[in-house]
């Protein structure tokens, strides 16, 4: 049975028959084209898995292939063939978003080493997508993301509750996400079809609250130049949010009662009785038990809300529920901001999930689209982040740019990470990285060829041909 397809892109024919001949012979179906324009033409009819690519080619290079390429939105994975001469080309490759490069001459046993590491990683990243999905499906009310057993007790009492026309209590600190549980008991409703309205209770006056919630007549008050419809009538046969509904003052408690018992209301200024089929669901950060053992806020409103409560619980207590709803907010924001995102860089999840959250989702949401606009590459690191998430740390020489230990990571991909993060700051000058890391230049580009043939050794010198 054949393997993923491959597509090679070389203007020089002889290392480009090959290189179908080696891959042909491992299994793979091989199409190949002698540049950059050629392959692009074949993108779509093949739909190759990977695209192993020169670099330096006539009409279209390389990395203009990968630009293009990326632009269409193609799934392939890309590797690069350089000479030690366009290193520098090699680490702009990566960060445009190539997933390895090989040096030429090649090194045949590298080749298949590279190609089935790159597919690897496809497969992987298939099957978490595939994974992810199908957790998405099963925990969520569409824009509800988590696992967490508070949230999806909450979201049981939801998906009972939305069917009736019962009112609903949200309670939960500022940023838990009171809008989206409203919106989902509509959504998941037989009001769906109708209107969903909103009204931020703290964001008014009492006078101008008044007139919102119910509308008024021409001449009530000063500016009423005509009659205006209140979020009531809106909303009839369908729902509407109270936000903040614990604000609200206790002459317009009473008129609220009213609603709620009577279904009926009088616009401010007038005398005609109108009547309403409205579903309330109302929200607060408030402790409306207590307000209500204090005086400011009427006990019998208060049972008339409370018919169904649900809390959700604050972020700090459903930390596992992090990694989804960054996932959820990179995915949100990549497209809208242009950047093409693949998750997160080493230490960034740390710190994400080291922080307590008192601006729960909100504040998630916002460090994380935050992120993605500052992300220079693919993955969203620690520097992206605000300084409060980052801590404390030591500050690294100006020219230092080895990257930081991660715990876990062998002195081997250690000492990688350095090499190739040195490289890219000094724009590939294998002089200036010898430099500023203290060794030779001749170990950088022995380390760049070992990095490069997927092996830890001597005997990668074998078996060579395709120079430049």
């Amino acid at each position: 049975m054949a393997k993923d397809r491959i597509l090679i892109v070389d203007d020089e024919a002889n290392a480009r028959q090959a290189l179908e001949t080696l891959l042909g012979e491992e299994g793979y179906e091989v199409a190949s084209a002698a540049d950059g324009e050629e392959a692009l033409a074949l993108l779509s009819s093949f739909e190759p898995a990977v695209v192993l690519s020169d670099v330096r080619m006539p009409r279209m290079d390389g990395l203009t292939l990968l630009e293009r390429a990326k632009a269409q939105h193609s799934e392939a994975a890309f590797v690069m063939m350089t000479a030690f001469g366009t290193v520098e080309t090699a680490v702009k490759a990566m960060r445009a978003g190539a997933e390895n490069f090989l040096l030429k001459p090649l090194d045949v046993s590298a080749v298949a080493v590279v190609l089935e590491k790159v597919l690897e990683k496809k497969r992987l990243a298939l099957d978490w997508e595939s994974l992810r999905e199908r957790v998405r499906e099963r925990y969520r009310i569409p824009n509800l993301v988590g696992e967490a057993p508070e949230l999806q007790s909450v979201l049981d009492v939801v998906r009972r509750a939305a069917p009736t026309r019962a009112t609903v209590l949200i309670l939960g600190e500022s940023g838990t996400g009171k809008e989206l549980i409203a919106q989902a008991l509509h959504e998941e409703s037989t009001r769906r079809d109708k209107r969903f309205v909103k009204i931020n209770c703290a964001a008014l006056s009492e006078t101008l609250l008044e007139s919102e919630l119910f509308g008024h007549e021409r001449g009530s008050f000063t500016g009423a130049v005509g009659r205006r419809e209140g979020r009531f009538e809106l909303a009839d046969g369908g729902t509407l949010f109270l936000d903040e509904v614990g604000e609200i003052s206790p002459a317009l408690q009473v008129k609220l009662l009213r609603v709620l018992q009577e279904r009926e209301f009088e616009r401010v200024g007038g005398t005609q009785t109108l009547k309403v089929d409205v579903r309330l669901v109302a929200a607060t950060n408030r402790d409306l038990a207590g307000e209500v053992a204090s005086g400011r806020f009427r006990e019998d409103l208060y049972y008339r809300l409370n018919v169904v409560a649900v809390t959700l619980p604050p972020l700090r207590r459903r930390k596992g529920d992090i990694p989804a709803l960054i996932s959820h907010f990179i995915d949100k924001y990549k497209e809208s901001y242009g950047k093409d995102l693949r998750g997160l860089g080493p230490g960034t999840l740390d710190a994400l999930l080291a922080h307590d959250w008192p601006g729960n989702i909100r504040e998630l949401e916002n460090v994380i689209e935050r992120a993605v606009v500052l992300a220079q590459g693919p993955f969203l690191m620690t520097d992206d982040l605000p300084q409060t998430l980052r801590g404390p740390r030591a500050v690294a020489p100006t020219d230092s740019a080895a990257a930081a230990i991660v715990p876990g990571l062998s002195l081997y991909d250690i000492e990688r990470e350095a090499i190739l993060r040195t490289l890219e700051k000094v724009g590939g000058s294998t002089a200036r990285a010898a430099e500023i890391l203290g060794i030779s230049v001749r170990k950088i580009q022995y380390r760049l060829r070992e990095y490069a043939s997927g092996k830890r050794g001597d005997d990668f010198e074998n078996d060579k041909f395709g120079a430049d």
